[in-house]
């Protein structure tokens, strides 16, 4: 039986029914501690275009990093692309990297790829799994994720990151992490790496919020996707003022023009109700000017 359907039963029936639940974690992938299976790819592009390609055989069991890309969009191919670009760029310290595109049309994924080739990273070993949308069958892979990450040595699995919305800002630094305690070295500061975006101005909204809070107020999100797309925000808000600031702005102009039903599912407007109170100042209770102060 699928971990992750387990789990999500097990945290139901812990949780209480007026409070919001634990968030589900999400399983792809074999875990850690668990053997990293060898696999064939189809390389696509460089000097391996049409080459068949086994990272795992090919590491030797020397760190690894393994990339497995179940959607192509911005999000994907930000975190891949600036992910990818560090890890190929320690190839001298003994590091490997295999970056694999799933789908269920080989031939529609190596076009994708090479649609694309100029937002990934160059010399990054680049493949198409032969095994359709799910990946090698040994590797138990989620097609409801974006991105799968593992990081691996001795041909086992260290950390395993399952990534529904990728965020540079809150994933990131965790795989970094990882990628060092297997590789050696000190985890780069994210300004420090190719491909971050430059941060906002004080004036100027940030661009990573959109991004966190439409997985939010989707209008067709089930409850535990709520619950995991508002977790992102909170851990990425916790070492961001000006952005906590913003939720709280965007949530009480919300609730103060009356319009909370119309953002997203119940659950979701448990949250905006909460972030509103917790990150921002209702207008109702801002300083009040004197009677005869210039408005």
């Amino acid at each position: 039986m699928n971990r992750s359907f387990l789990f999500f039963v097990l945290m139901t029936l812990l949780g209480g029914a007026n409070r919001l639940p634990a968030v589900d974690v999400v399983f792809s992938g074999p875990q850690v501690g668990e053997q990293l299976p060898a696999f064939k790819v189809r390389g696509v592009l460089g000097d391996a275009a049409g080459k068949e390609l086994d990272f795992v055989t090919q590491a030797a069991g020397k760190p690894l990093v393994l990339i497995f890309l179940h959607d192509v969009n911005r999000q994907s191919i930000g975190m891949l692309r600036t992910l990818s670009g560090y890890t190929v760029g320690r190839e001298q310290d003994g590091l490997h990297t295999g970056v694999i595109l799933l789908d269920d049309d080989a031939t529609a994924a190596e076009n994708t790829l090479k649609r694309i080739s100029h937002a990934l990273t160059p010399k990054a070993p680049t493949g198409v799994s032969p095994d359709g949308r799910e990946g090698p069958g040994a590797y138990g892979l989620n097609r409801n994720v974006m991105l799968t990450i593992l990081v691996g040595k001795d041909g086992k699995v260290t950390a395993n990151f399952a990534l529904v919305q990728p965020s540079l800002q809150v994933d990131l630094p965790k795989i970094l992490d990882e990628v060092v305690k297997v590789a050696g070295g000190k985890a780069p500061k994210l300004e420090e790496l190719a491909g971050m975006p430059a941060r906002p101005a004080a004036n100027e909204q940030d661009p990573n919020l959109r991004g966190l809070l439409t997985p939010v107020i989707r209008r067709d999100a089930q409850p535990e996707d709520v619950d995991r797309a508002a977790k992102r925000v909170e851990e990425y808000v916790a070492n961001n003022e000006a952005t906590r600031k913003e939720v709280g702005r965007i949530a009480n102009t919300i609730i103060k023009a009356g319009k909370l039903k119309d953002y997203g599912t119940p659950r979701a407007q448990e949250y905006l109700q909460k972030w509103a109170k917790e990150f921002g100042t209702p207008a109702a209770e801002a300083p009040q000017k004197k009677s005869g102060e210039e408005r």
